[in-house]
């Protein structure tokens, strides 16, 4: 300044972006710091090769203000970086960053897990069990509660899941043929395979309701009887009329066992109890349901019989008692089976095997023991010559054989 110079002195003021620039750097102290040190690194990473020309920056604080200096490495030719300084240079920046973020997420990770904690202690705070009451029973009763609360939960969520399957299925338009369909199926099952579901149900409860009159305590004692014929087996609890009055052919027989036990008389096989030859009854062991008679079941058991049982014949008011000598299976058409030379008074009972089915025929065969088989009758004048009936009777035809016109089972 002059000293002709008049005018008043102005102080100087710094430039206000100079100052804000100043301020901020002076709060970002911490920050510069850290940019220093990864620059001294590049350039220490420069140095290693005293060929090269390397700038280090280095800023110290002086007062408000920083002071920026640059220092030169090495000669003043341009420098040619290598590649594997380069790579030094990359992986110091790296390091920087890794150790940023993992001070970064660790800080974040330490303060989620206060808060959670926090929340804790706040829950905890206002469940404090009562003086009176246990621990160990506020345990146990939680534990079943929530037990019992879970099995609720899921009992609810499969009755929820199974309403709602329900419902779509009805509202699907295939819903009703499917229905249909089904229940058609199972009523032609139900025609075609009734007399097999019927006869096990019946051979099943059939022991139970045994009649104690059917057994009889001392069999060489000659009770008297009515002249009503009947079949008599107290081990499989059968008392079942006789239809004596009855021919050898299918129509005939089917009718008879509506009411009983048919009468099979056949030449050779034509005897009637008391006289010698066979005396051949035929009964059902299972039928249709849509066929009448009482007597479809009669023979359910009759496979139960063996060597040694018991079988009664009440015959014009006379008791005659057989022992049973074999069993046997054979085809419908076997016919012969049932015609042989005998000289004692024996019976056959004929029904259908295996149970609910005609496919064969059981055969059991029994000797007279009472009374005296010696005094038996002479075997009927018809009881000579070959027999010509075709086949054993058997049971009605089936739901699918009467559709296709089959009459004979």
């Amino acid at each position: 300044m002059r000293p002709d110079d008049t005018r008043p002195v102005t102080p100087y003021v710094p430039p206000r972006d100079l100052a804000s620039r100043v301020a901020a750097r002076t709060q970002n102290t911490g920050q510069e710091a850290a940019s220093s040190i990864m620059r001294d690194r590049i350039a220490t990473i420069y140095t290693q090769d005293p060929t090269h020309t390397a700038v280090v920056t280095h800023r110290e604080p002086v007062g408000d203000t920083v002071d920026i200096q640059e220092k030169k490495l090495g000669s003043n030719q341009s420098p040619e970086i290598e590649q594997n300084q380069w790579q030094q240079y990359h992986s110091a920046w790296q390091d920087y960053y890794q150790k940023y973020y993992e001070r970064y997420y660790i800080g974040q990770v330490h303060k989620a897990r206060t808060v959670l904690e926090d929340r804790v202690r706040e829950t905890q705070s206002h469940t404090i069990p009562s003086a009176a009451t246990p621990q160990g029973n506020i345990h146990s009763h939680d534990n079943s509660l929530d037990k019992n609360e879970a099995l609720f939960e899921l009992r609810s969520k499969l009755l929820e899941s199974v309403q709602t399957s329900a419902k779509k299925v009805r509202k699907s338009r295939h819903f009703i043929p499917i229905t249909a369909a089904g229940l058609v199926m199972v009523m032609f099952l139900f025609l075609q395979y009734n007399r097999i579901l019927f006869a096990n149900v019946q051979a099943y409860v059939s022991p139970g309701s045994i009649d104690p009159q059917n057994i009889i305590v001392d069999p060489n004692t000659d009770a008297v009887v009515s002249q009503d014929p009947k079949l008599i087996i107290p081990k499989i609890n059968v008392d079942v009329p006789v239809i004596y009055d009855t021919q050898p052919d299918y129509n005939s027989q089917m009718k008879a066992m509506e009411n009983g036990v048919a009468y099979f008389g056949i030449p050779g096989a034509n005897s009637k109890p008391g006289q010698i030859g066979n005396t051949v009854m035929s009964g059902h062991s299972s039928n249709d349901f849509l066929d009448g008679g009482s007597y479809k079941f009669i023979f359910a058991l009759l496979e139960k019989l063996a060597p040694g049982d018991t079988i009664y014949a009440n015959y014009h008011g006379k008791r005659y008692i057989y022992t049973v000598t074999k069993t046997e299976v054979v085809k419908p058409t076997d016919v012969s089976k049932l015609v042989y030379a005998t000289t004692k008074p024996v019976l056959t009972l004929i029904t259908c095997t295996p149970l609910g089915t005609s496919r064969d025929r059981l055969l059991i065969s029994a000797e007279q023991i009472s009374p005296n088989p010696a005094t038996a009758l002479p075997a009927p004048a018809t009881d000579s010559g070959p027999s010509t009936q075709q086949s054993i009777p058997g049971n009605s035809p089936t739901f699918v054989q009467r559709i296709l016109g089959a009459t004979e089972n």
